[in-house]
């Protein structure tokens, strides 16, 4: 009995010493990736440059490029990538299926119907376009829910009705398009192909709400890991099954809806975190944050390839949209194989 229990203690230790490890490493990553935003552009500044521009001085050049331009693009891509990361992680384990994430189900095509309907027909504030693009995501929620439901609950119908609104919705977008006036569409396109092109007035609200929901997602974490096992064994464990993901479900599409409205769906971000993460950490801990971290750093590392990897520059969704999809169809060969959905 004491070598079976020395032996569960033992790996308990390495996992967590996996844990830690591998968090510390994304972290070491992001924060290399922050420090290159900052620093490479038309103008290559020195690390004690930026380091004067962030304290306050005022640098010739540096102020201007690091303090209005880099800094907002960093900003948004931290905040951006965690909420992807974080969100599509919640939304997979919850409902214990891969394709089970805000991208494939439609509910950030929910939020980017809103936000384009804001940005082409009533020409709103940033404001109301982050307010509209919460209840677009929630609303497609909710509808997702409802219509999936039957008489009994079923992820792949779910998941079957969420890529079936996520068509709609996306033929609502198509039409606002078309519909537009000329001098709204480059503006939307940009959106909609997902850039860090955003002002530092733009993104107060998602650092808020990341800011506030991102500790209480992180709190449940555990709860979450129960949630994977199934209804009845969460039950038995104590878990307020009803709570618990009502709690996850309104916490993760305020932050989605949020980063949509501020940067544009960012294509498979919310989709590959979160396996990647779990392929890197292993299971024992709550992958929260490093599918928030491995989010951050899938967001900064794809936009400074789409800046400076090609003779032109691309959105920061465009390259995600390259990375993810093969791995879209792989994952799809897979579950149609098994016969999972």
């Amino acid at each position: 009995m004491n070598e079976t229990m020395n032996l569960i203690i033992e790996g308990r230790k390495k996992r967590r010493r996996r844990f830690i490890l591998v968090t510390a490493l994304l972290a070491i990553i992001a924060l290399a990736l922050c420090w290159t935003m900052l620093m490479l552009g038309n103008t290559i500044y020195s690390v004690q440059d930026v380091v004067r521009v962030l304290l306050g001085e005022d640098v010739k050049g540096a102020s201007f490029a690091v303090g209005t331009i880099r800094f907002p693009r960093m900003i948004a891509g931290v905040f951006a990538g965690f909420a992807f990361g974080v969100g599509g992680y919640i939304f997979q384990t919850m409902l214990r299926n891969p394709l089970a994430n805000p991208n494939v189900i439609g509910i950030t095509a929910g939020s980017s119907a809103a936000a384009v309907f804001c940005i082409i027909v009533l020409n709103a504030s940033n404001m109301v376009v982050s307010i509209t693009s919460v209840i677009g995501g929630l609303a497609t929620v909710v509808v997702i829910f409802l219509l999936s439901k039957g008489t009994s609950f079923s992820i792949g119908r779910l998941i079957l009705i969420g890529i079936g609104i996520q068509a709609m919705l996306n033929a609502v977008i198509s039409y606002l398009l078309l519909i537009s006036k000329h001098h709204d569409l480059p503006t939307a396109m940009r959106w909609l192909s997902g850039s860090l092109n955003v002002r530092m007035e733009n993104l107060y609200t998602l650092i808020i709400i990341v800011l506030i929901f991102a500790p209480i997602i992180i709190a449940l974490g555990k709860r979450l890991d129960m949630l994977e096992l199934g209804e009845q064994a969460a039950t038995s464990l104590g878990v307020d099954t009803n709570k618990t993901r009502l709690i996850l479900v309104i916490s993760s599409v305020l932050i989605i809806a949020l980063a949509t409205a501020a940067t544009g769906p960012i294509a498979f971000v919310a989709f590959l975190a979160g396996p990647i993460a779990k392929r890197l950490v292993g299971v024992g801990f709550s992958n929260i944050i490093p599918a928030g971290l491995v989010g951050i750093i899938l967001v900064l590392a794809s936009d400074l390839i789409g800046q400076f990897a090609f003779t032109a520059r691309y959105p920061v969704g465009v390259i995600t949209g390259i990375l993810g999809a093969p791995y879209l169809i792989y994952l799809l060969i897979r579950i149609n194989r098994k016969g999972d959905l």
